[in-house]
């Protein structure tokens, strides 16, 4: 659903205010409500937050909520589940008045989209396109409704991915080999 026909800036829609506290992404302009996460989505994301801290990732390295501005079209910011800042990109936040990464700030280490029910085309071709052309090196799509974790590793200029499924241990090019199978990561536990 389209809150607004007429097409936004990057300045509009950071200066936008409905009076509530929905939240939405830009989408080549145009703004786009986004539903409520369903517990599952809550708890795969808190439950990477706190795998990621016990890898030793620093808490200030780590995001629920934080905006990333992304090529497109036209003007488009993306809220992905989770994010996790380089030491370059969390020293740029630093005492920001929006927790937002503009396009010229350098792109997070990893970003994860937990895909919700209806909005598969999303994270799997757009979201992939535009966190290429971001430079983010390293994006996981985890579907719960697939039952797979799909990891994409940005090398020479395009994403190659590899799929996980059930027991498999994910390998990450950022974090390395895991403790930590696909079916831990789409239980959230």
């Amino acid at each position: 659903m389209i809150v607004t026909s007429a097409k936004m800036t990057l300045t509009e829609f950071l200066n936008y205010d409905d009076g509530t506290d929905s939240q939405y992404e830009l989408e080549n302009g145009e703004l786009i409500p986004m539903p409520a996460e369903s517990d599952l989505n809550q708890r795969i994301a808190s439950f990477l937050f706190a795998f990621f801290l016990q890898l030793g990732i620093s808490s200030y390295r780590l995001r629920i909520g934080l905006e990333v501005a992304v090529s497109g079209a036209r003007a488009s910011v993306r809220l992905p589940d989770l994010v996790v800042l380089s030491e370059e990109l969390a020293v740029a936040l630093e005492g920001a008045s929006r927790s937002i990464v503009l396009m010229d700030m350098p792109p997070p280490d990893l970003v994860i989209e937990v895909v919700s029910l209806n909005q598969e085309k999303r994270d799997y071709r757009y979201k992939r396109t535009e966190y290429a052309a971001r430079g983010i090196a390293e994006y996981w799509i985890v579907d719960p409704i697939l039952q797979q974790v799909t990891v994409l590793e940005w090398v020479e200029g395009l994403y190659e991915e590899k799929v996980y499924t059930g027991d498999n241990a994910i390998a990450s090019p950022m974090l390395g080999n895991l403790s930590l199978t696909a079916v831990q990561v789409l239980q959230g536990r």
